[in-house]
């Protein structure tokens, strides 16, 4: 059933030909974070050494390979007999010793394409890898906050009465609240920080904002003519607000979700800038952003990462608005 008559809004919002340009920035970013260990990893994809075969020991990572490196292996295999397929970017996230060497701050090279960070880490690797918890962080704690806005925005908006009460002085009061600084104080009151620990920080103070959206859709949607012929038909409350409310009020939450992912990276890195993020060493843009600002003349630390969040953030803003135009009812006919 449906109140709202529906053109395809994922088709709609696509259309755009710069929209078009950052879904292939996301789809490109999602692949990267993917097949992170496939791109860059201290150890090969495939093996043949020593008369034994490994396969995948950049995942595995077998103990007899234990203390050696991409580089160590290529100096050691024996030609004829030993071979590997070695990763496009041959070092680990957090492997600062390459073949028995340090490299701190070297600028970009055939041998580190990016350059090296303060700790001779390959800042290649490391946007690969910081790639995959940017958007961990960012569509987990999005799928939190977008949950617990669900569910308390549409009961209040359905039930109303004292419950609807409750729920609007606690968003009210919450919202009160600037949000980062929020999560700052609740990050410094935290002994240890995690990545488990700042997706459910972020998805725990962000929930206000889908809240009320939900709470404002479901008070409109169900006065419609398909929700009283629920009713008259005898339908329970649960199964009208989940079976016909719920899905006419799901395009703004989709916006929402859009926009807020955009956000989440963009306030993860912002607290891994601070120091009070993603936990070192695992890699992190914000982190590196970091090492840019204390080490101003090496412009290999900014540019890489700099522009991943950059491309990162706008690509989906740009989704979002276009979902937004999408669902908007004065373009709906447009």
């Amino acid at each position: 059933m449906s109140g709202v008559p529906r053109r395809g809004i994922v088709a709609k919002a696509a259309s755009r030909p710069v929209v078009k340009v950052a879904i292939a920035f996301v789809l490109f970013y999602g692949l990267v974070a993917l097949f992170a260990d496939f791109l860059a990893s201290d150890l090969p994809l495939l093996l043949r050494y020593e008369g034994r075969t490994y396969v995948l020991p950049c995942l595995l990572r077998p103990p007899a390979l234990k203390g050696l490196d991409n580089m160590t292996l290529m100096g050691r295999m024996v030609k004829g007999e030993d071979w590997g397929v070695f990763p496009p970017v041959p070092y680990g996230a957090l492997q600062s010793r390459a073949g028995g060497r340090i490299e701190s701050l070297a600028p970009p090279s055939a041998r580190h394409l990016m350059g090296t960070d303060d700790r001779g880490r390959d800042v290649l690797a490391r946007v690969i890898h910081g790639t995959r918890i940017s958007l961990l962080v960012g569509f987990v704690a999005v799928g939190i906050y977008v949950l617990i806005g669900i569910l308390l925005g549409a009961t209040a908006g359905f039930y109303g009465g004292w419950l609807d009460g409750v729920v609007s002085r606690v968003v009210e009061t919450m919202m009160s609240f600037p949000t980062f600084f929020f999560i700052l104080v609740i990050q410094g009151l935290l002994q240890r920080s995690s990545i488990v620990q700042i997706m459910v920080v972020i998805g725990l103070t962000r929930w206000t904002d889908v809240a009320r959206l939900v709470r404002g859709e479901v008070l409109k949607v169900k006065n419609e003519s398909f929700v009283l012929a629920a009713r008259a038909v005898g339908l329970g409350n649960m199964r009208i607000l989940f079976r016909h409310v719920m899905p006419n009020c799901m395009g703004p939450v989709l916006v929402a979700a859009s926009l807020g992912v955009a956000g989440t990276v963009l306030i993860e890195a912002a607290l891994s800038f601070l120091g009070f993020g993603t936990p070192p060493p695992l890699p992190s843009w914000g982190e590196m952003l970091t090492q840019a600002y204390e080490h101003p003349q090496c412009w290999w630390l900014l540019v890489l990462p700099g522009c991943a969040l950059f491309t990162t953030v706008l690509s989906y803003n740009l989704i979002g608005e276009a979902f937004r135009d999408a669902v908007d009812p004065r373009l709906m006919y447009g």
